[in-house]
């Protein structure tokens, strides 16, 4: 978000469908991995999503199409459009029980995703319908 200039204009957060790990920072493998692209996921923690999210956020973004589907569930009618995947049409893999390559894949894909999502925040904070 930094390097795109939109850390003023855009609020970025994280949160699971489930409470397994509240509380917990991300998983280490995810965090060296992370590291070693120049993300710091330290300071992170994990946290549920709640209702609340629903009506304070614009976009909703879930990594794959089971999750998206609890969230569209868990949505109030007046907000599911606001609920999509991540990456369009493609789920993100869940890295967790392979190896380092998993995570690898895992990052190209969602740094990829966060190219093309930028651009398409750029756009609509230029237009003037929004």
């Amino acid at each position: 978000m930094t390097q795109s200039n939109l850390q003023h204009q855009i609020r970025v957060q994280s949160a699971g469908t489930h409470d397994y790990h509240v509380g917990e920072p991300p998983d280490e493998r995810a965090q060296h991995h992370a590291k070693c692209r120049g993300y710091d996921l330290s300071a992170q923690r994990a946290r549920q999503l709640t209702g609340r999210d629903f009506e304070q956020f614009d976009q909703i973004l879930a990594m794959d199409q089971g999750h998206l589907h609890i969230l569209q569930r868990r949505c109030p009618p007046e907000h599911l459009s606001k609920v999509r995947l991540f990456m369009p049409g493609r789920d993100v893999p869940d890295p967790y029980y392979g190896g380092p390559e998993g995570f690898e894949q895992v990052l190209d894909m969602v740094e990829a995703a966060c190219r093309d999502l930028i651009a398409e925040l750029r756009a609509s904070l230029k237009s003037p319908t929004s």
